[in-house]
C-alpha cells in the first residue's frame, strides 16, 4: 500500500523556489531517512506532508487522501514532531498528553496510557515537562504524535542536542516505532539513517538527487557529498 505519492510537487514562496517538480512514492512501512544540506526543503517538505502549508503545484496524496482537497481527512492519520518539538513545559507529562488526546479526535483515554509505555516515559512521569531532559522532552513529542496511532509519523531532526545515551535510547524507540508504520525523519547526522532507515532520500536546492533503497552496502558520506557539494 502506497502511505506517500508525490507527482511533480513544486512549493514557491514569494520569488523563491523552495522545492522543484518533486516526484516520489513511499510505500506503507519504509523507514525514510531525508537528507540534504540547511535549504534544501526538507522541513518545507515535511510541513506540506502534515497540511501544514499547501503545495503551490503538483498533486500530494498521504494515505489514499489529496492534500490539497481534504486535508483535514489525513490529518488523524499523521503523527508530526516538529524540529523544535514545542511542550508546556508548566503541565505534567500526563497531564499534558490528557490535554492533547481531548483535543484530537476519537483518541480513548486508554491511549494516553499506552504512548506513555510505548516512549518510555514511566520513570519520569511524576515530573513537569519544563524538568525533563531533552532526550525525555523528546520522548514526550513523540507520545504526543502517537496518540492517534498514525499510519504515517513524520520527525523533523527528533535527535538534535541529545547526547549519546539519548541517542541509542531514540533510535531504539525509532527502529521499533517503524515496525508497523511509515516513518519519514529528516536529519544531518549520516550514521543516524544507516541504523533506522531502509531508504533515504536526498534533495539539495529543492530537488530530489538521490533515492536509495538498500543502504547496507551504501558509503553515505560519498554518496551525500557526491550529490550536494559543487552544484
Amino acid at each position: 500500500m502506497t502511505t506517500i505519492d508525490i507527482q511533480h510537487l513544486r512549493k514557491t514562496i514569494g520569488k523563491q523556489t523552495i522545492l522543484r517538480d518533486l516526484t516520489l512514492r513511499i510505500e506503507a512501512g519504509e523507514v525514510v531517512g531525508l537528507l540534504g544540506p540547511n535549504g534544501a526543503g526538507k522541513s518545507t517538505l515535511m510541513k506540506i506532508l502534515t497540511g501544514l502549508w499547501p503545495a503551490s503545484e503538483g498533486q500530494v496524496t498521504v494515505c489514499g487522501v489529496d492534500m490539497r482537497q481534504s486535508p483535514h481527512k489525513v490529518a488523524p492519520m499523521i503523527g508530526y514532531l516538529p524540529e523544535n518539538n514545542p511542550l508546556y513545559e508548566d503541565m505534567y507529562i500526563r497531564e499534558y498528553l490528557d490535554f492533547m488526546a481531548q483535543l484530537s479526535a476519537n483518541v480513548p483515554h486508554s491511549r494516553v496510557d499506552e504512548v506513555i509505555a510505548l516512549t518510555g516515559l514511566q520513570p519520569e512521569i511524576h515530573k513537569r515537562i519544563g524538568q525533563l531532559s531533552k532526550g525525555y522532552r523528546q520522548r514526550v513529542g513523540l507520545a504526543q504524535a502517537l496518540l492517534q496511532d498514525p499510519q504515517l509519523l513524520v520527525l523533523d531532526e527528533p535527535t538534535t542536542g541529545l547526547d549519546p545515551n539519548q541517542l541509542e535510547d531514540i533510535r531504539s524507540l525509532l527502529r521499533a516505532l517503524g515496525q508497523n508504520r511509515t516513518v519519514i525523519l529528516s536529519t544531518h547526522i549520516l550514521q543516524e539513517v544507516k541504523q533506522m532507515c531502509n531508504r533515504v532520500l536526498i534533495l539539495h536546492h529543492g530537488e530530489l538527487k538521490a533515492d536509495v533503497h538498500e543502504l547496507q552496502d551504501v558509503d553515505l558520506d560519498a554518496l551525500f557529498r557526491e550529490h550536494t557539494i559543487g552544484e
